[in-house]
């Protein structure tokens, strides 16, 4: 376990500290007519930042994009910092969701388990982000991730495990695989084989979209939570 850890570090190692970027403060245009819009922050790592690729390729965007092809009237901030950890993520949480947030999407856990974190530390930043949005009135959704398989059973089970947990324990609409059809796809990443080019991406929208509309629903009908 610890050697296999070890091979996914030094991997980690140079590609991680190719990933940070700094964003700016995510902020929501202003227009008369806004009022009832619903405000949306995709709070999460590369995945969500949309590394490698233009920034109308980014997820928010395209999902941005794709939800009002369908009627919602939605903003999506992009709140996404490549390379960050659940851990980042969390002291990050206050300025990277502003005030007048309807909703976060919290897609965090990636680089965690690619650093060989112990799960019980992704847990308690995840549920930890969502508690203190849920004391703001915030409506959360959590797109999950899964383990690398060579990480081990135990490994993997601690980390599979916790996205279902939390949303359970919270009544959270859950995605439970963010790369969904993606990951391990040649043709739908770029050359590093983590990232979605502008086509997966795409997919992963195409994907996520019923799960959002739910989360969206959810929040228009004062947030309450699911029925498990």
């Amino acid at each position: 376990m610890m050697r296999q850890v070890g091979r996914v570090r030094a991997c980690l190692a140079a590609c991680v500290l190719a990933f940070l970027a700094v964003q700016p403060l995510p902020c929501f245009a202003q227009s008369p007519a806004s009022g009832d819009r619903l405000r949306i922050v995709a709070l999460g790592d590369s995945l969500t930042a949309g590394y490698g690729l233009p920034a109308q390729a980014a997820f928010p965007v395209v999902l941005e994009k794709a939800l009002r092809a369908r009627g919602h009237d939605v903003e999506i901030a992009n709140a996404g910092v490549s390379g960050d950890t659940a851990s980042a993520g969390l002291e990050r949480l206050d300025w990277s969701v502003p005030e007048g947030t309807s909703g976060v999407i919290v897609e965090l856990g990636a680089n965690d388990m690619l650093r060989g974190i112990d799960p019980a530390v992704t847990r308690r930043a995840i549920e930890t982000i969502v508690e203190r949005l849920k004391a703001r009135g915030i409506s959360v959704m959590l797109a999950g991730m899964f383990a690398s398989r060579n990480l081990g059973p135990e490994y993997v089970r601690a980390f599979d495990g916790l996205y279902r947990d939390i949303a359970e324990k919270h009544g959270l609409v859950l995605y439970p695989f963010f790369l969904d059809g993606v990951a391990g796809e040649p043709g739908l990443n770029l050359p590093d084989g983590l990232h979605p080019t502008a086509r997966g991406v795409e997919v992963i929208v195409e994907r996520i979209l019923p799960s959002v509309e739910l989360f969206l629903s959810r929040i228009e009908a004062g947030h309450p939570p699911l029925q498990r």
